[in-house]
Formats: C-alpha cells, sequence, structure tokens
C-alpha cells in the first residue's frame, strides 16, 4: 500500500471538502479517536470545514492527522484507506467522459488522467466487478440428521407464490444447532441463487450489542458493487430495493433479535430469499408473510452419530451404554454434545463412563459443559437470558425451580402468584425468546409448558443466584395447593357420596371448575402424571398433609382408569404421611382404598393384610363406617380368590351395618357384590335381585359408575338365568358399556365388551364372540398387561376351537 504523507493528504482532503459523503466518514472517523469537543484533531476539522477555501487550513489538518496517526493505534490504516478511495473517486471524477458530462450536465464519470506532463504510454485498467458475494458460514463437517428439518423448508420454497421475496424464520434454543442447519441447507442451493449468498449476523445476543440494519444494508449494498453508499437508513433501504430487483439472492440473517431490525433487509426481487435465524420467535414477522419453522432437538441416534463423529467410532464402540447415557445428559442440544465431545477427545485416556458419572453427578449439570475456561452453554442461555423483561425472567427461574415438568397456563399462573391472563403473556415471551417450548394443547387443560432439561438447570441455577429459599418455596407450595384444591373439586364432582377428609392449603388459591364428571375425569387423566410428582415432591420434602391428601383427591382416578403401579405407588406414600400427622380418619382411608388397589392388581395377600389393618383399626375407634368399608373391602379379597362363601358373609355383615348407620350409598355397593358372588355361584336368579335394587339405590344417589356396574353384571345375569334372555343379556350390557363410556371408565368399557364376548359363546356365536374380544384386548392392552393377557388367552381359546372360558 502506498505511504501516506502530507501531499498526498492535502489532496485528499481538498477533494473532499466539496464531497458530503467524503467529508461525512473523515468526521465520523475524527470523532471516533477525538477524546472530546477541544481535541486537536477536532478543532482542526471544524477550521477547515467553517473556511474550507483556506488551504493553509487544509495543510494544518493533515499534519495534525499524520501526527496523530503514529500516536493513536488503529488511525492511520483507517486514513490510509479513506485516502485512497477519495484519490478513486477523485480520479472518476476528472475522466474525459465526466469532463464532458460537466461541460453539458455537470456530471463526471468514468476515468480521467490529469498531469502537466506525461512521458511514455499511460495504461487505463477496466475495473473488474465485485466476485458474486458467497458469504455464508462453513457448514461443520460432522453435522448430522435435520433431513425431516430441511424437507420442511423445501416446501415452503415450493408452495412460496411469486410475487415478494420469500421470508422464512428458523427459531429455537440456544446451542440448539439454527445456524449450522441453515448453512447446510443454503449451501445446497447456491445454483438456485447466482447473484449471491449474503450474511449478516445481527448480534441479538453478543456483548458488543446489536447491530443496526442501516449497517448491515451498508455491507449488503458493497458486496454487490455499490461504492456511493447513501447516509440513511431510508436512503439505503431504497437503493437496496433497486439494486437487488431482478437479482436472486439468498440471504442468511443471524441473530436477529426483533422483526424491526429484519425488515429494511428484505430484498426487492421476487426471486430472492431471505432466511432469519433466531432464539426469539420473532411473530412479528407474520404480517410480512414469513414461514416459521421451530427448530427441536436432536433424537437421541443423532446425538449419538454427532458424538460419535466426534470421538471417533472406536471409543463410541468401545462403551456404547456410556455413550448413549452421555448423549442422554446433553438432552439432544448439539451444542452440548460437541461440548461434551470435545472432553472426552482431550482426555483420551479417560472413559466415557467416567465423563457421563461425572456430569450425571455434578449438582449443576452445565459446569460440566466448560471448553477452555469457558462455560459455553452457560454462555449463550445467559445472553438470552439479559434479553428478558424483569417479570419474564422471574417466572423462567421458577419454572425452573418446580417438581412438575410440563404444566397448563393456570398451574404455572398460581406458582407464581399471577392471574393466569397474566401468565398467558409471560409464557408467550419464554416461547419467543426459546427458553419455553409448547408441549401441546389438551383439551382439558388447554396449551401446556416446558422447559428443555439444559434451560431448566440453566433457570434454576439463576433462581438460586437471584430468588430466596422462601421464594422458591413459596412458589411449589402454591402449585401444590392449586393442584390439591383443583383435583379436589374434581373428586367432589366424581365422587359425591363419598365422605369427604379435611384439606390444609398454605395459600388461598383459586381452584378449576368443571363442567361435568367427563370434563373432571379428562382433567385427571391429563395431570394424573403431575400429581404424581407432586405426591412424591411432599412426601420427600416432609409436606406430609398435602401429600395425603393429594393421593385421597386422586381416588376417582385411580378407580375409573386403573393406573395399578401409580395406584399402588400413591398410597403407601399417603399411608405413611397420614401416620406422621396423625390423622387416623385419613390413614384408615389410605389403608381401604390402598388395599382395593393392591386386590385389583392381583395382590390379594398384601390386600386382606390392609384391610384388616384398617378393621382392627375401625373397631378400635368404633368407627362403624370404617369398620364396614374393611369388612366390604375383605369380602372383596376372598371373592376375587375364589372364596366365595367367605366372600358372602362378609358382604353381608358389611350390608348389616352399612343400613343400620343409614349409609345408602354403601349399602347399594354391598348389595352389588353379593349379586356378583351369587352369580359366580351359579344363582343367576338371586344375582338379579341383588343387582336390580343396587342399581335402583345407585341411581337415586347419583352414582352413575357404580350403577353402571350393576347393571353390567345384570346383564350377565340375564345371560345365565333358566330363561336364557340372551337379548336382554346383550341389551343392558351395550347399555353399561354407553354408560361408562360417559364416565369415562375404560377398564370397565373392555370389561363389558369381554361379558359380551362370553354371552355370544353361550350363543355359539364365536365369530362375533372374536370381534368383541379383540376390541376388549385393544382397549385393556395399554390399561392393565393382566387382563390383557386374559384377553389373549380367550382369543388363543377360539382359534383353538374351545369355548373362550
Amino acid at each position: 500500500m502506498r505511504s501516506l504523507n502530507v501531499p498526498r493528504l492535502v489532496k485528499a482532503l481538498t477533494w473532499a471538502v466539496g464531497n458530503r459523503i467524503a467529508w461525512d466518514g473523515l468526521t465520523e472517523m475524527v470523532q471516533g479517536v477525538a477524546d472530546g469537543p477541544g481535541d486537536e484533531l477536532d478543532g482542526a476539522l471544524e477550521c477547515v470545514t467553517q473556511e474550507p477555501e483556506n488551504r493553509e487550513n487544509v495543510i494544518a489538518l493533515a499534519v495534525a492527522l499524520l501526527d496523530q496517526a503514529e500516536r493513536r493505534s488503529g488511525l492511520l490504516p483507517l486514513l490510509r484507506m479513506w485516502a485512497s478511495q477519495c484519490e478513486r473517486e477523485f480520479a472518476q471524477a476528472s475522466s474525459p467522459a465526466a469532463q464532458v458530462n460537466a461541460v453539458t450536465a455537470s456530471v463526471l464519470s468514468g476515468t480521467v488522467v490529469q498531469a502537466r506532463e506525461i512521458r511514455g504510454g499511460v495504461h487505463i485498467r477496466p475495473e473488474q466487478p465485485p466476485p458474486v458475494p458467497r458469504q455464508l458460514l462453513p457448514v461443520p463437517a460432522d453435522f448430522v440428521d435435520r433431513e425431516a428439518d430441511i424437507e420442511t423448508l423445501e416446501r415452503f420454497r415450493a408452495q412460496h407464490a411469486a410475487g415478494t421475496a420469500l421470508l422464512i424464520a428458523v427459531t429455537g434454543p440456544a446451542g440448539v444447532g439454527k445456524t449450522a442447519l441453515v448453512s447446510r441447507w443454503l449451501k445446497r442451493l447456491e445454483p438456485s441463487y447466482p447473484d449471491g449468498q449474503l450474511y449478516a449476523d445481527l448480534g441479538a445476543y453478543s456483548t458488543v450489542g446489536l447491530k443496526r440494519p442501516s449497517d448491515v444494508l451498508g455491507g449488503f449494498l458493497r458486496a454487490l458493487g455499490c461504492r456511493q453508499v447513501p447516509a440513511e437508513l431510508s436512503e439505503k433501504a431504497a437503493l437496496w430495493r433497486s439494486v437487488t430487483a431482478g437479482r436472486r439472492l439468498a440471504l442468511m440473517v443471524d441473530n436477529a433479535y426483533s422483526a424491526a431490525q429484519v425488515r429494511p433487509l428484505v430484498p426487492g426481487g421476487e426471486g430472492s430469499m431471505v432466511v432469519v435465524v433466531s432464539r426469539s420467535r420473532l411473530t412479528g414477522l407474520s404480517v410480512d408473510g414469513a414461514a416459521f419453522h421451530a427448530l427441536d432437538v436432536l433424537a437421541s441416534a443423532a446425538s449419538i452419530e454427532l458424538l460419535r463423529r466426534r470421538i471417533g467410532s472406536s471409543r463410541v464402540a468401545e462403551d456404547p451404554a456410556s455413550a448413549r447415557r452421555l448423549a442422554a445428559l446433553c438432552a439432544g442440544l448439539p451444542l452440548a454434545v460437541c461440548v461434551a465431545a470435545a472432553r472426552v477427545a482431550t482426555r483420551p485416556r479417560q472413559s466415557i463412563a467416567v465423563l457421563a458419572g461425572t456430569m450425571a453427578a455434578t449438582r449443576d449439570r452445565l459446569e460440566t459443559f466448560c471448553v477452555e475456561g469457558d462455560q459455553v452453554i452457560t454462555s449463550a442461555l445467559d445472553a438470552s437470558y439479559r434479553a428478558l423483561p424483569l417479570d419474564v425472567a422471574r417466572v423462567h427461574r421458577l419454572l425452573g425451580t418446580l417438581p412438575v415438568g410440563v404444566l397448563g397456563t393456570e398451574a404455572a399462573a398460581a406458582a407464581c402468584d399471577v392471574s393466569p391472563h397474566d401468565m398467558r403473556r409471560l409464557l408467550d415471551e419464554l416461547v419467543e425468546h426459546s427458553l419455553v417450548e409448547e408441549a401441546g394443547h389438551h383439551p382439558a387443560v388447554g396449551a401446556r409448558f416446558r422447559q428443555h432439561d439444559l434451560i431448566r438447570a440453566h433457570a434454576t441455577g439463576r433462581a438460586e443466584r437471584e430468588e430466596t429459599a422462601e421464594s422458591m418455596t413459596e412458589a411449589t407450595r402454591r402449585l401444590v395447593d392449586w393442584y390439591l384444591a383443583t383435583a379436589t373439586e374434581a373428586r367432589v364432582l366424581l365422587s359425591p357420596s363419598h365422605r369427604r377428609l379435611r384439606r390444609d392449603y398454605a395459600f388461598p388459591v383459586a381452584a378449576r371448575g368443571f363442567e361435568s364428571e367427563a370434563s373432571a375425569l379428562e382433567w385427571m387423566n391429563a395431570e394424573g402424571p403431575s400429581l404424581m410428582e407432586l405426591t412424591r415432591y411432599c412426601s420427600e420434602q416432609g409436606w406430609y398433609a398435602p401429600c395425603w391428601q393429594l393421593v385421597d383427591s386422586m381416588q376417582p382416578w385411580f378407580l375409573r382408569s386403573r393406573p395399578y403401579d401409580l395406584w399402588i405407588e400413591a398410597h403407601v406414600l399417603g399411608l405413611a404421611a397420614a401416620k406422621q400427622t396423625g390423622h387416623v380418619q385419613a390413614a384408615n382411608r389410605m389403608l381401604t382404598t390402598g388395599a382395593s388397589g393392591l386386590y385389583n392388581a392381583g395382590r390379594l395377600a398384601e390386600s386382606q393384610e390392609w384391610f384388616t389393618q384398617a378393621l382392627e383399626d375401625a373397631r378400635a375407634r368404633c368407627d362403624r363406617r370404617a369398620e364396614a368399608q374393611a369388612l366390604h373391602g375383605l369380602g372383596q379379597t376372598h371373592r376375587l380368590a375364589g372364596e366365595l362363601r367367605r366372600a358372602a358373609e362378609l358382604f353381608a355383615a358389611a350390608l348389616s351395618m352399612r343400613s343400620a348407620i343409614g349409609y345408602r350409598r354403601g349399602a347399594a355397593l354391598s348389595r352389588l357384590c353379593l349379586g356378583d358372588v351369587a352369580l359366580a355361584a351359579g344363582h343367576a336368579e338371586t344375582a338379579r335381585s341383588y343387582l336390580s335394587h343396587a342399581r335402583a339405590e345407585l341411581q337415586a344417589v347419583g352414582d352413575a359408575y357404580d350403577a353402571a356396574r350393576a347393571l353390567a353384571f345384570l346383564g350377565c345375569a340375564h345371560a345365565h338365568s333358566t330363561c336364557r334372555s340372551y337379548g336382554t343379556a346383550v341389551r343392558l350390557l351395550r347399555k353399561a358399556f354407553e354408560e361408562f363410556r360417559a364416565v369415562g371408565s375404560v377398564h370397565w368399557q373392555a370389561r363389558v365388551l369381554e361379558m359380551l364376548g362370553l354371552a355370544a359363546i353361550e350363543q355359539g356365536d364365536t365369530e362375533t364372540a372374536r370381534g368383541h374380544f379383540e376390541e376388549s384386548l385393544s382397549l385393556y392392552r395399554p390399561l392393565s398387561p393382566q387382563d390383557a393377557e386374559r384377553l389373549k388367552g380367550r382369543l388363543r381359546s377360539l382359534s383353538s376351537g374351545q369355548d373362550g372360558e
């Protein structure tokens, strides 16, 4: 590069004084290095500005600039580039063509040589056009998977209507691989965009701040060969649209913060495409016709493949189980997998199992994702976190401390002590910033949300630093109280005649209401896993009252949906919690309802032990209602064991006691069970008498579920009565099926179908029986492996020509 001296600089300054853009460029350069108003450079510049025709001022400025360039780092190369630009533009303005135009139209352009004397030839090199810009970032060599995502992006291209540039937003959390995906896709499309592929990082999560659209446009325009770039954003945007009209360009706009940042960058040509990459959802671009694609984490197999490519096939093959465990700890986040792989690769003598064990044992898992002292995952998430408004950041923190992984809006609102209306806005903000992801919509719950495992770990860490222990505990207890209050509302609706036990709330919460039994059961089916998570948490924390109360509130769900493993686990925890609180009625209820789960699961001996404890406790307290409940339960265990005589004795004793104390529903249930025992013993007429009475009583007290049970058994009694009324039996069983469908009991729907199949066999109609058994099996299969095996046996018997019994 030519040296910069005073004469050369004076010539450049003399020309620049009459050119606003060149002079503004020098002014910005001087102000960038000046110490403030009154600085030597600033003063010299001001003198030339006020008296541009005074040559002495120009020379003084040139001397001052060169003097300061020797002292101030970075000024000299900037000054050289500025002077060279002035010389090129001066040469263009002085060309013969420009001189002719100056005479006729006062416009100068082309090449000109000004000299007092020329010796030898003059060679004018025609200016070379700028190269076609190919600015996309390189694609990592170990890029894996994402073909389904690329297919989605290709579909957006195929479906785009002509007329405007295609605009696509690819969003997702930090480290999920958005930039790598878009770079790979656009690299494939290079032939489709022959006029160039441009890249800009808008710096949404950079420590140096956001880039202005004006600066980005300036870079784009210069990349396309524009020398004279206007200063104002509106003028740049207008020139950008003009320059790009008719061109086919692909733009990748990375780390965008808002739609407003992106809009000025959209080209004017309809054959162009802009792909915006952001952690924010950028829903504001929807008004610009953008297509949106949210990038999810990698599947387990893809995470393992990425790990294999990073550390080598041999190390993964040596210990595939530990490799799978390590990939799982990275929770599908490509950045996390790459960091973990880097740790493995730099420790060739350390096994994958050691690193996986360290990660699993570390309290703050994010600490393990560290490269050269930089906690890269934490740094990336911290950048997203800093962009949040204060109220949104608080919700982010508190969600990370809650013991439930998936939450609806109302539950989250209760935990954070805000209104559901405000919580919808706050959650939308977190979704926008990809710190919370939508977990689908459930009719009984509404929109549901969850945090990615590593984002959850980040939120927890932030909460531990910025929240008090009291505020975190309060959020969790508010969540527990909301679930307890809402589940209790559902229980009251589903079991209105059951005796109600007390509830202990730490905070006043507004429970969710239900319009019908069906909606209450649907909510319980959806939230059952969350209720169990809270039950376990309360047990671990020593919150014993809400622990057993949650179990008590879930009883309709256990009874109608039959999740036997959870039913038993919950009651083991609930019984221990009730004993800790000294609430004897609660302990007795945990024994009886828990024993029901045990006998339904086929664990008859344990069930008898629990019922016996309940019976002894009730007699010691002279609680006749509880005593009758225990006797009834013992009757059920003997009925299932095939001990029909003993079962009948126990049910009769329970019936007598319940009738004596005026417990109408309980008496009806005992009659129902006596009818079932009579039916099993072959006394169909006796069974019909008990069951008809039970059915009427249960309907009278509003117990639709148990009334349907009585009707189902009554249908079986008709099938086996002396008159063999098959038509009546089928009609009653079908009616019972519809009633069970109405109350949401899938287990009993399956059981009634099985009863219909058995009735068909009695009539010799094996094909009808087969159809009922197959339908029953399809309902039993996800509910009860034990029942499903029984139905498979019935179907095998039909195929072998036996009767299915």
